[in-house]
């Protein structure tokens, strides 16, 4: 097995013991490592990266290792005052000194440091929960908020920019199999007429980049409730994991994506759509704590933007899974016929319940803002 073989160059003390797949496998292969010496066990993550989703792999370490490397920085010159240890996976080099190994067949292998007595979780289900996944990202995003964005390679060009994916959508849906799909299914009208109903305000974060209201930063990328590691000794958030995604963006999309993730107790793959609901006590801690971390680093006209986040995010990935499903299933992986329009029908009905939930949203946002 090449992983076998890959384990031992990385600059971690000990003999191989074992070496176990973990996780689910949706883009990387991941392993969590395990050697001994005769006083000590080492334990590390090792991942082999998934050039067909980061076709610049070198660029995707460089951004992890030098928003890390500022990241664990300021963690420390904070620790003193820190209601907790805050954590971020270290990248661990290779013996020969670099960030990476790339093997004989090409592929690129990193070693992270484990997060010690963490668990990440599917789904939130309590206010406690949420405060604290709030809390891990405003954390995140303050530590790194004064990182230069010049010093970062855009290693997902297009990602999380909603109008690029309006595009996509009204190319697809010109096709000869987007419009067999239509004629054959109520639901696919439907949600294109929820598309068209919706498509004036998709540009609302771009345009305000434009105006120079925003501006760009670091931002995570794909900061959804299972990247968030909880203490399972003191029930508090210590850090988020998956770092490939970091790169220059809008923060907001960050923002936004975290509460579609964290406060739609019902999840992605229900197929009950009256389960669908944006749980306003979950927003309500979630957004406690992430103010109680972002505060000080959003300026007002990000704060102005931070309810449009919400709305637009439910929509951009409903707007995806539709997309997906009118040109054939040919990105998110599926398991039966249907299911990306499914999904796309979740997260619109959750993008509706936001939208009946708007005044009382944004009077959360003012209150903690």
């Amino acid at each position: 097995m090449i992983a076998d073989t890959i384990a031992t160059k990385f600059d971690v003390p000990g003999r191989l013991v074992t070496l176990e797949p973990i996780g689910s496998g949706n883009v990387n292969d991941t392993y969590r490592v395990v050697l001994r010496t005769t006083f000590s066990e080492e334990q590390y993550i090792l991942q082999r990266i998934n050039q067909s989703v980061f076709q610049n792999p070198a660029a995707v370490m460089s951004n992890m290792k030098a928003v890390t490397d500022h990241a664990h920085s300021r963690i420390q010159s904070e620790a003193d005052k820190a209601d907790r240890i805050w954590q971020l996976p270290r990248v661990i080099p290779a013996l020969d000194g670099n960030d990476f190994i790339v093997d004989d067949y090409g592929e690129y292998w990193r070693a992270l440091s484990m997060i010690a007595s963490t668990t990440s979780y599917d789904k939130v289900s309590m206010p406690e929960h949420a405060l604290e996944a709030g809390k891990v990202l405003g954390h995140f995003q303050r530590i790194i908020s004064d990182f230069p964005i010049e010093n970062l390679e855009d290693t997902l060009p297009g990602f999380h920019i909603a109008p690029l994916y309006l595009k996509q959508y009204d190319e697809c849906i010109g096709g000869e199999k987007a419009k067999k799909r239509l004629d054959l299914s109520a639901e696919a009208r439907r949600l294109s007429k929820f598309v068209e109903d919706r498509r004036d305000f998709v540009d609302v974060l771009e345009s305000a980049l434009e105006r120079g209201e925003l501006c760009l930063r670091p931002i995570h990328g794909d900061p959804k409730i299972t990247n968030v590691m909880i203490d399972t000794l003191t029930g508090k958030g210590t850090c988020i994991v998956d770092l490939d995604t970091v790169k220059p963006g809008l923060i907001h999309y960050d923002f936004g994506d975290a509460v579609r993730s964290s406060c739609n107790p019902a999840g992605e793959e229900t197929t009950d759509l009256t389960e669908v609901v944006l749980d306003i006590e979950l927003f309500e801690a979630l957004i406690k704590g992430y103010l109680e971390e972002a505060r000080g680093f959003l300026t007002d006209s990000d704060k102005k933007y931070l309810f449009d986040s919400i709305r637009l995010i439910s929509f951009e990935l409903g707007l995806r899974f539709f997309a997906d499903y009118l040109a054939g299933d040919v990105y998110f992986k599926t398991t039966h016929e249907g299911q990306n329009l499914n999904r796309a029908r979740v997260q619109f009905s959750l993008c509706e319940s936001i939208e009946a939930r708007e005044k009382t949203m944004r009077g959360i946002i003012d209150q903690y803002c």
